[in-house]
């Protein structure tokens, strides 16, 4: 997200970035104040407002309401059998945690606003900061409120599981912007779905609007994309290079790739049941492919991604027990964060595994389509965003059918060499047609028709 957004400093005017305090050199900056920084924004000066925000707070908005519980309700990973109890702990955690940390960015970014010119423009990013708007717009500043959601945003039915009240103060908080903002159509349809059924709104599904009380609030998508040539600069490093020459040595004639954050949305389990069955029902590819998949541990303070490492090793150590030989490990499990091997990777791989239960885009799919030096095949999830874009070029997945994933990934790892290429060649044209200029200057170009449309 910082690289998609530094470029926001080239459209001239002053840019202030408000953010959260992580680390002790974080916490010692945020109580000295704003200052100036050209790291966010490559080569420009940005003022950075840094927050501390205090533990228990953090805690509760984090790791009790922003990732267990919203994340999961817009990825799927709720339903209605088997939904978390929502108790006096999860209603402390809201006003307690959710309410406070939304506050505490709202007064800032109020303060900020403060000085600015009128009609300048705030946006807002993200399931953490669903509140932000509204409470800004209730304190009166002439400035324009953009919110961007980057993960999908669900049905109407799955925000049932959240009390009425808890519900309606996101939706009400969201609609305090000008411009509610996301990937895909899909999500645009929803949130106005969401609007007309759970709170009664007035919407008019052709243009894209909520009519909420006196005002029109614009609901857009904008396919969020990469940049490219940073990426192509970072496969050139000494450093990927290594990695890619060792990667090279060790692989065998076929390679499977994934590269993903240990999270239950991305559906890395089932991925690796659908590897198995691929093998089971294919033994003549016995010793002649490796599974590598590099994966990041994500939010270890949240239990259910604790315990969804713990699933991830079980179900890698079955498949290797199963298949593997003393020469032969059917799959290469490599936890850590090295985006130089993660490029490495990009650049070798036959088959790309994209299996997520559902994604707000999936960044991943189009970094290593473009980097990929051996016309790899994409097998992707029709629940990511990505795939309104990529579905064409791509080997669609059924994140839920472990034999139809299966098929899909031997169809990959078979697939004539000529339509490897022509695919290849069309997702890379795709991503550098929708490039991530043209995802901020997209929204810019609606923010100024909105102001103009002001005057």
């Amino acid at each position: 997200m910082v690289t998609a957004l530094r470029d926001l400093v080239r459209h001239g005017g002053r840019t202030t970035w408000v953010c959260a305090a992580s680390t002790d050199e974080d916490h010692a900056a945020a109580a000295e104040g704003p200052f100036e920084s050209n790291d966010v924004v490559a080569d420009r000066t940005c003022t950075v407002r840094m927050l501390s925000i205090e533990p228990n707070a953090h805690h509760d908005f984090y790791a009790v309401i922003a990732n267990p519980l919203l994340w999961f309700i817009q990825h799927y990973l709720w339903d209605h059998a088997c939904a978390p109890d929502i108790t006096s702990r999860e209603i402390d955690a809201w006003n307690n945690g959710y309410v406070e940390v939304n506050r505490r960015f709202a007064d800032a970014v109020i303060e900020t606003a403060s000085a600015v010119p009128s009609g300048s423009i705030v946006m807002v990013h993200d399931y953490h900061f669903y509140l932000v708007p509204k409470l800004v717009r209730d304190a009166g500043l002439d400035v324009f409120l953009h919110f961007f959601v980057h993960i999908p945003w669900p049905q109407p039915d799955s925000w049932r599981i959240l009390p009425a009240a808890l519900r309606e103060q996101i939706m009400e908080g969201l609609l305090g912007s000008d411009i509610v903002a996301f990937h895909t159509e899909r999500y645009v349809r929803n949130f106005l779905l969401s609007c007309q059924e759970l709170l009664g709104l007035s919407v008019d599904f052709e243009r894209g609007v909520v009519h909420y009380g006196e005002r029109e609030v614009a609901v857009r998508f904008y396919p969020i994309s990469v940049d490219t040539s940073t990426l192509l600069e970072l496969a050139d490093t000494p450093e990927a290079s290594r990695h890619e020459e060792a990667l090279a040595r060790e692989r065998r004639e076929h390679l499977v790739l994934r590269v993903d954050r240990t999270d239950p949305s991305k559906n890395i389990v089932r991925g690796f049941r659908a590897y198995e069955r691929m093998l089971e029902l294919h033994p003549e590819l016995h010793e002649r492919v490796t599974f590598l998949a590099l994966l990041q541990p994500s939010r270890q303070d949240v239990p259910q991604y604790v315990a969804y490492v713990d699933d991830i090793n079980r179900a890698v150590d079955h498949v290797n027990e199963r298949f593997g030989t003393d020469e032969w490990q059917p799959v290469d499990l490599r936890f850590g964060d090295n985006l130089p091997l993660a490029v490495a990777a990009y650049r070798l791989f036959d088959v790309l595994m994209v299996n997520a239960v559902f994604d707000g885009m999936n960044l991943v799919s189009k970094e290593a389509i473009v980097v990929n030096a051996r016309d790899g095949v994409l097998a992707l999830s029709e629940n990511t965003g990505a795939y309104e874009e990529l579905g064409a070029v791509a080997v669609t997945l059924s994140p839920f059918d472990i034999d139809q994933q299966a098929h899909a990934i031997y169809e990959a790892l078979t697939m004539p060499l000529e339509e490897r290429r022509i695919r290849r060649q069309a997702g890379v044209e795709i991503v550098r047609h929708n490039s991530v200029q043209k995802w901020l200057d997209r929204q810019l170009d609606d923010v100024d028709t909105a102001l103009q449309a002001r005057m």
